[in-house]
């Protein structure tokens, strides 16, 4: 009897799920936190939370080979500016901020909206493959915002 082994799953489908898992919990707990912290500097701690993570993972994956990376070049380096403004300064405020305005399943639901459009950006404008798998996973998650997000009355 042969014995399938599915190394293609590991480990990214379990950390897949965790991030998610971590990302879906981040509006309901930061909710509580900006009862007594400010958004500001809420969204330091979560980045800086994030980087001590990275780091340990980085600590405990030493000496276990490395994946081969693309190399950076001169051309590259503004647009790598404008991405660590953007998703690592900008966003993480205006998250909060956000979170501080409105309800933490509001915004629950509004940021798995955000793969949906990040994915449509790349489609459209990057004209980035959407397979059959990917656009079926799209419209789960839409599904999924709209089910959760209807209040049982016909429009």
């Amino acid at each position: 009897m042969s014995q399938v082994t599915h190394s293609h799953l590991w480990p990214g489908v379990p950390m897949a799920l965790g991030s998610a898992a971590l990302f879906g919990a981040t509006p309901p707990l930061s909710k509580i936190l900006l009862e007594a912290t400010d958004p500001f500097m809420l969204a330091g701690l979560l980045y800086l939370g994030a980087g001590i993570g990275l780091a340990i993972y980085r600590y405990l994956q030493k000496g276990k080979g490395k994946a081969e990376e693309a190399s950076l070049s001169r051309a590259d380096l503004p647009w790598l500016a404008l991405a660590i403004a953007m998703g690592g300064v900008v966003g993480p405020v205006l998250l909060m901020f956000g979170l501080s305005l409105t309800t933490a399943s509001s915004s629950s639901l509004l940021l798995n909206l955000e793969g949906l459009a990040t994915m449509s950006i790349t489609w459209i404008v990057y004209r980035e493959n959407v397979d059959r798998r990917l656009m079926l996973g799209a419209l789960a998650i839409l599904a999924g915002a709209v089910l959760l997000s209807w209040q049982g009355e016909a429009v």
